[in-house]
């Protein structure tokens, strides 16, 4: 297996084929990670899970959210012998709050014999407006869980210089903002997401970056992919969609095709025109 080493803010990779993603210690085959909130019915969520392909599924574990309108259980609907499941903090304000909910998950996990009680999602939001990460709580509350012996994958802000503290806090996982959770609007800021895999993989080519919020279509996944992050989480984008359980699987081929894309490795931009046929033994008269 040929590797390359990085150049600049990009990682140049040529492979024979593609080796699973590890987070934790939970070794992966789809770069999906799928949410299970917004969705009309139970139902509708559990068919758009299996279009999806994703392994992991996250589920907010605050007692309130754990049934939906009509009392029925959202675990009713997830095969814990299909699915790894990822606690999350979701709606969480302080660190405090963040922390006792990741207790609460975990234990709601080992009843179950589920594997995914040993990490959780962190999210510590703050404000309601925005929903963009407090990246002081976030990080306090990373360093109590960590602590703890939980594998945290923190979401974050695009900011380079939270994610690398995350990262030197203990963090399993740095999954940053591609634009703000539930706008659709995709990758507002390339660059920055380049710069985070440079800073978090300087030292560990294989620390797992996965963007988290904002993706609104498929080409959202494949772009991220494209780029060099390692997975992507997503749940507004199926849940919303007209059609969730068509659009569960556009995200599972875009994250496919993103995957292959990177490893692949892109021709460069060019200004000007590049003939992609060879000009020898062309019979041609130029007007110039």
């Amino acid at each position: 297996m040929a590797t390359t080493q990085p150049t600049g803010g990009d990682r140049a990779v040529a492979e024979t084929e593609d080796r699973p993603l590890r987070i934790g210690n939970h070794e992966l085959t789809s770069r999906l990670i799928v949410g299970t909130g917004k969705y009309d019915t139970l139902e509708l969520m559990r068919d758009s899970l299996a279009a999806s392909g994703a392994e992991v599924v996250t589920v907010a574990v605050r007692r309130e959210r754990m049934y939906d309108r009509v009392g029925q259980n959202i675990l009713d609907y997830i095969d814990p012998s299909k699915y790894l499941l990822l606690p999350n903090t979701a709606g969480c304000y302080q660190a405090a709050d963040a922390i006792r909910v990741a207790r609460l998950g975990r234990e709601i996990l080992r009843a179950l014999g589920n594997p995914g009680a040993d990490w959780v999602k962190l999210e510590v939001l703050g404000d309601s407006k925005t929903l963009l990460p407090d990246p002081i709580a976030t990080l306090e509350a990373c360093q109590a869980l960590v602590k703890e012996g939980f594998h945290v994958l923190c979401y974050t802000s695009d900011d380079p210089i939270v994610a690398r503290r995350l990262k030197m806090a203990g963090a399993t996982s740095v999954m940053p903002a591609g634009s703000p959770i539930g706008s659709g609007q995709g990758i507002l800021n390339p660059n920055n997401l380049r710069i985070i895999l440079e800073y978090c993989k300087e030292d560990d080519p294989d620390y797992p970056i996965i963007v988290d919020a904002g993706v609104g279509t498929a080409s959202d996944v494949a772009v991220a992919l494209e780029l060099g992050a390692d997975g992507v989480l997503l749940n507004s984008a199926i849940a919303h969609a007209r059609d969730p359980v068509r659009m569960a699987r556009a995200m599972q081929r875009a994250a496919q095709a993103g995957r292959d894309a990177f490893l692949a490795g892109r021709i460069p931009k060019r200004l000007y025109a590049t003939a992609s046929s060879p000009e020898e033994g062309v019979i041609t008269t130029r007007p110039w």
